[in-house]
């Protein structure tokens, strides 16, 4: 089974240097499995601090102005996502501010 990858930007302006560790207990705290990691820009520039999500064969996401307080929402995106087989949701209102904070829906390789 593969799982989703979140990839969050660790060299954005105003970066909050303990968003990572944050993420990853966060995702521990709530046996939540995923494949995390960082990188140094994934020009969001306008919008940091970015995250990534993605998935073979499913669409891709890319937030921006992402903040611990997104946490919850973040929990409740990567459940759906796992839920999804296509990575498209028909009611995104369950993800809370988080569903505002798209700056890209990547479609699937078919």
């Amino acid at each position: 089974m593969h799982l989703p990858t979140l990839t969050l930007c660790r060299t954005c302006r105003d970066a909050d240097p303990t968003l990572y560790d944050q993420v990853v207990s966060t995702l521990e705290l709530a046996n939540v499995k995923v494949r995390l990691q960082q990188v140094d820009c994934m020009s969001g520039c306008l919008r940091p601090q970015t995250l990534a999500v993605r998935q073979n064969g499913k669409t891709a996401y890319l937030f921006g102005e992402i903040t611990a307080l997104d946490l919850p929402d973040i929990l409740k995106f990567i459940q759906m996502y796992q839920e999804s087989t296509d990575g498209n949701f028909t009611d995104a209102r369950p993800l809370g501010n988080l569903r505002f904070k798209a700056i890209a829906r990547i479609p699937a390789n078919i």
